[in-house]
């Protein structure tokens, strides 16, 4: 196939706002910047440059209603410590019916967009990489 993914976008009342806490989350760079609309990719040279989707974010008028149809899952080195740093950030835990048997944590950023950080690789799994 000659397509791939570009970019995920993602609808804010405020582009510049949400984008400096995914900026933050991620460690990623802003690439462009309008009054309506903020990029972010991934560390430029870094394994994940020019490889995986860029986030972009994008002004509407509407606050954001219901459940995502789609997220962001993070994995983390350290479940734990990267769900306080992103709480730290302004992020909060969330509950979409998910159980307290998950082995992953359901978290909302500061528009309420929900995504999950879910646990380490093992050691075997990351030698199959």
């Amino acid at each position: 196939m000659t397509i791939r993914i570009q970019c995920l976008c993602i609808d804010t009342a405020d582009p510049a706002a949400l984008a400096t806490f995914w900026q933050s989350a991620l460690g990623w760079r802003r690439t462009f910047e309008a009054e309506d609309q903020v990029v972010l990719e991934p560390p430029e040279g870094s394994k994940e440059d020019g490889v995986v989707p860029d986030l972009l974010f994008l002004r509407v008028p509407e606050e954001k209603a219901g459940k995502n149809r789609l997220h962001l899952d993070l994995r983390p080195e350290d479940q734990a410590a990267e769900v306080a740093r992103l709480e730290g950030l302004g992020a909060r835990r969330a509950d979409v019916g998910q159980g307290p048997d998950v082995s992953w944590v359901v978290m909302a950023d500061p528009d309420g967009n929900e995504f999950d950080v879910l646990q380490p690789l093992t050691p075997e799994q990351l030698a199959q990489d």
